[in-house]
This record gives structure tokens, sequence and C-alpha cells, in this order.
């Protein structure tokens, strides 16, 4: 009797020692990760703002694929939430307020758990890279969360090796889907012709595209300042593809309701004549708009179709680097003269 009474002393004062110890855990906890993501902060933004897009890169459905994942109408955005089941509850994440491609914050709940914060925070990092900080914290503890957290080790054991992993694969996902694209050859069309606004010049091919970041926008401002209306997508006219020497002559142009008398003698007034055209359509980075006049060219020889000897061969940009940050979205159409 001595000896269970003294085994149960022994149990009551380990008992005691294990809520002392629980007890003066902190009442609060924080778990922070921070990846630099090769990707631009527009892109990273429009992937993590909607909860669609989140299961491809969990880390914990990753390690649980039985874990159901349920979709509402609204998964985007302030208000967008989605919920998940696995073996251990039911939880639920909420986006309550964002800065567009700087901040998200969120709320999470799970089962019977007090409510965590969620921030993201993205610092654009040079040329087309993101970091992103992502952060989970919660305060105002109750003894029941602070004995789970302690009995699994700490928050920052459960939850930092998670957040690592999900932000490794959200930089693969990332990476991967900017390189999809898309060549599509639609046939012979009818390009209508029309005004345009547009200035000119030559260089060799590797500088083609400086060359045409400088010069696209001061045609732009141009026709800002001046009130003139656009009638359509920018787009640039080659006359000149050089492979032998390596140079390139083209203008860079933009469309016009009527013909446009200029006061800048860098920027010039030229029209189209209707024409016939092969059309070809590129989604994706414009690296890829080789392959595209390639594959262009190819079905020109293919079909027995004739390029005239000063025949047009013209890029109009239907989205902008700007309204569009995944380069997998960009689109290009092609027109290349054929008789």
């Amino acid at each position: 009797m001595k000896a269970l009474k003294y085994i149960l002393f022994l149990l009551l004062i380990l008992f005691i020692g294990i809520a002392i110890y629980i007890a003066v855990q902190p009442n609060s906890f924080e778990v922070t990760r921070t990846k630099t993501i090769n990707a631009p902060a527009s892109v990273v933004y429009e992937n993590v703002i909607d909860f669609k897009n989140w299961e491809a890169w969990s880390s914990w459905v990753e390690a649980k694929p039985q874990t159901k994942i349920t979709l509402p109408e609204q998964t985007r955005g302030i208000n967008g939430f989605y919920s998940w089941e696995d073996e251990d509850g039911v939880g639920t994440m909420k986006t309550v307020d964002t800065k567009v491609n700087e901040i998200i914050v969120q709320e999470m709940q799970f089962a019977e758990f007090p409510k965590s914060d969620v921030k993201w925070n993205l610092k654009p990092n040079g040329t087309n890279k993101t970091d992103v900080t992502w952060t989970i914290s919660g305060k105002e503890l109750p003894f029941g969360f602070k004995a789970f957290s302690a009995f699994m080790g700490g928050m920052e054991k459960q939850i930092g090796p998670h957040f690592e992993r999900g932000l490794e694969k959200l930089d693969s996902v990332l990476v991967v889907d900017m390189k999809k694209y898309s060549v599509t050859i639609e046939d012979i069309t009818e390009h209508s012709g029309g005004f345009y606004l547009y200035n000119t010049t030559s260089c060799k091919m590797e500088d083609f595209k400086t060359k045409m970041q400088e010069m696209m926008p001061k045609i732009g401002d141009y026709a800002i300042t001046n009130n003139v209306t656009m009638a359509g997508k920018p787009f640039v006219i080659y006359h000149k593809w050089d492979t032998e020497n390596n140079t390139v002559m083209f203008s860079c142009c933009i469309p016009t309701t009527s013909k446009i008398i200029t006061t800048d003698p860098e920027v010039l007034t030229g029209q189209l004549e209707p024409f016939k055209a092969v059309k070809t359509i590129l989604k994706g980075d414009y690296d890829n708009l080789q392959e595209a006049w390639n594959k262009t060219m190819a079905y020109i020889t293919t079909n027995n179709l004739v390029q005239p000897e000063t025949g047009m061969a013209i890029e109009s940009y239907v989205t902008s680097e700007h309204s569009t940050p995944n380069p997998a979205n960009w689109v290009t159409e092609i027109y290349l003269e054929v008789e």
C-alpha cells in the first residue's frame, strides 16, 4: 500500500511539474521563413492570392496526399477562402487584407485551436526575383494549445520545415509555369491595315529587345501627350532581317484611327494597306518568338504559298508585361504577308 501511495505521489508531482512547464510556456508564437523566388513579385502574388493554386505547392498535402481540399466559389482576394480535412481535423484559411504585389494577410483556423494570423511579404530582389517572407503567429494561447505545442516539440519544429518546403515547391511551380507556351497557326487571314505612328532604327540582333524597349514608349508617350486615339495594340514591322550580318531593321508602331500630322521629327506617320497574311499566335514568353516565326515560314513553304519580296512581317503585342505579369499568358500575333 505504501508503495502505491509513493507511486501516486510521484505521478502527482510529475503531473504538477508538467502542468507548470506548460503554464510557463509563452502565450504567443511566431514562425517565419524567407526564400528568394525566381519570379517577379506580381507573379508570386497572383499565385498566392488564389487558394485554388495552393494544393500544387502545399508541403502538408505532399506529406498527407489523402488530405481532402474543398474549394468554395470564391478562392481569390479578400474573403477568398478554402478548407481542408485530414486525420488531425478540419482547417480553414481566409484572406482578410492585401496590398497588391506586396502583402497578403490571412486568418487560419484549425480544429478547436485558436485562430492564427498568416502574412506574406513580397519584396522585389533584382530582376524577376522576389524575397518572399511567410509568417504565422498566434497570441493569448490557451493551456490546451500550449500543451499540444509542447508535446509536439513546439510550433517552430512543427511549422518551420513545412514553410521551407512550401516555399521551395512554390518556386519550382512558378518557374515551370512561366515557361509554358504554345504556337498556333491560324491559317490565312486578311490584315485590315490602317494608319499608325512609328519610329525606325536598325541594330544588331542581340540588341533588338533593348532598342524596342527604348523606342516603343516614346511612341506611346507622344500619342498620350498629344491626345492621339490609339486604334489597337502596339506592333513591330520588320523591314529587313539580315542573318548574314546579324542585323535587323524595324519600326515600333502604334495604330491610330486616322492620319496624324506629327510635330516630332522622330515620330512619323505611316499607313498599312490591307494585305493577305498567314497569322500565327504565340502564347508565352517572347523568348519563343523565333520558334513561332520558324513555324510560320515552314507553314508557308509546306502549303506552297509565296511571300512578296517586300511583303509585310508584323508582330502585334496583344498583352503587355505590365498588365499581364506571367510570361506564360503573354499573347503575340504574327502576320507574314503571302500572295
